[in-house]
């Protein structure tokens, strides 16, 4: 089965950076499909604004962090491929979906640990093996990380560290998947005003002024400061970018 527009898959696309990348990949063309963890009125919503466009969109239920789960995921993926969108395979693979706990070294529970191990890295880990199957040749993957992966702040050790380790994957990836045209880079963004982690840098006036502080621009980042980048990294123009890390942050900490 061939469909000549180009698919996406975003993970957490409900909502923040997913929903803004699943916005602008249909900007440029491309159809979505767009995971959610538990807000499916807000994915539908989402679906419902890329139709709009005149894109083709759908959304399907997935916890990144549930390893477990991933063979349903994927056949439910593949009968929605063929049934919404008459494929058999996707182009583009977006790492999004993640969650924001925070700790210092000294309080971080084992359980937090493993939690945005699961997430983070784990579920990206083997949502991309088992992914691999069903991209075409010469698509995408990105994946994303977190400007604190460069620099460091009290209180983000364990999740900093995931995508650390996403980083270093990304660069292997790359090298395996090289052989098949695939192109697989990290978007790291810096703060952005989002619902991510609670709110934090977008309803604590005292935090965002200190991130305006030690940016560049002057300002904090805002999703769509972050959607054109990834929905760019998906065309044509971008095809020559590989194992780069893009960090998407106005200049934070230069």
């Amino acid at each position: 089965m061939e469909s000549n527009q180009k698919i996406a898959l975003v993970t957490g696309g409900s909502r923040g950076l997913g929903k803004n990348m699943a916005l602008h990949l249909a900007k440029k063309g491309i159809n979505v499909i767009l995971t959610y963890n538990s807000k499916k009125e807000e994915a539908l919503a989402v679906v419902a604004e890329i139709e709009q466009t005149g894109q083709k969109a759908a959304a399907l239920q997935l916890n990144t962090g549930e390893i477990k789960g991933f063979d349903a995921f994927f056949t439910a993926l593949k009968e929605t491929l063929k049934d919404h969108f008459n494929t058999d395979r996707f182009d583009f693979l977006v790492n999004n979906a993640g969650i924001g706990l925070y700790g210092s070294v000294a309080e971080t529970t084992e359980e937090t640990f493993d939690l945005l191990f699961n997430i983070h890295l784990k579920g990206v880990f083997f949502l991309t093996q088992k992914a691999l199957p069903v991209i075409n040749d010469g698509g995408r993957i990105i994946n994303i990380s977190t400007g604190l992966a460069r620099f460091s702040m009290p209180g983000y050790s364990a999740y900093a560290s995931m995508k650390g380790a996403i980083e270093t994957l990304t660069k292997y990836q790359a090298k395996e998947l090289g052989a098949r045209g695939i192109a697989v880079n990290i978007v790291a963004p810096g703060a952005i005003e989002t619902d991510f982690g609670g709110g934090t840098v977008r309803d604590n006036e005292h935090i965002n002024q200190h991130i305006a502080g030690i940016t560049a621009l002057g300002r904090v980042g805002l999703p769509d400061d972050i959607g054109g980048v990834v929905a760019f990294l998906c065309t044509p123009e971008a095809g020559w970018i590989n194992a780069q890390r893009i960090e998407v942050s106005g200049g934070m900490n230069l």
